[in-house]
């Protein structure tokens, strides 16, 4: 037995989440169609048990992103044109900490919602200032605080205009 699964979980450690779908919907649909007797079954639940694991895996994902983006949108509220001030984010799972800057652009006033423009940037480990990545975004007030306005996860917000 530890001949099968010594492989799997280094294979499930190199390949991350990406392929922690295709092992549980493997392990799953194997041993249902042991079980049964019938590989059909087996099949079927495997693949039920992969698609259930892949959106559970894209859940979590997209969650922390939101998050991030919230905290990034809460500081873009909070500062004046041409100001800057550190953000950072941290998770309770203690993977994917990540931190940086967020610089004022400009206030964009619109019919629809006060927004602002800014630049952010994201430290990546423990890189000295030099290598970070700068990014554009835009945060728009949404009923009682500030929300990132940029692409997905904002999708929810803007509905089928986005």
């Amino acid at each position: 037995m530890r001949r099968v699964l010594l492989p799997l979980a280094l294979a499930l450690l190199l390949g991350g989440c990406n392929l922690a779908a295709d092992v549980a919907g493997a392990f799953a649909g194997g041993g249902a169609a042991l079980a049964s007797g019938n590989p059909a079954v087996g099949f079927g639940i495997g693949i039920g048990v992969r698609a259930a694991t892949s959106a559970g895996i894209r859940w979590v994902v997209r969650s922390r992103h939101t998050a991030e983006q919230d905290e990034i949108a809460a500081v873009i509220g909070s500062l004046a044109p041409g100001e800057s001030r550190a953000w950072e984010i941290r998770h309770s799972i203690p993977i994917g900490n990540e931190r940086g800057e967020v610089r004022l652009v400009r206030i964009l006033d619109n019919a629809l919602a006060p927004c602002r423009e800014a630049l952010f940037s994201v430290e990546e480990g423990d890189k000295p200032d030099s290598t970070r990545q700068w990014f554009l975004t835009t945060a728009c007030w949404q009923e009682s605080r500030w929300k990132w306005a940029a692409a997905e996860p904002a999708t929810a917000r803007w509905g089928s205009l986005q």
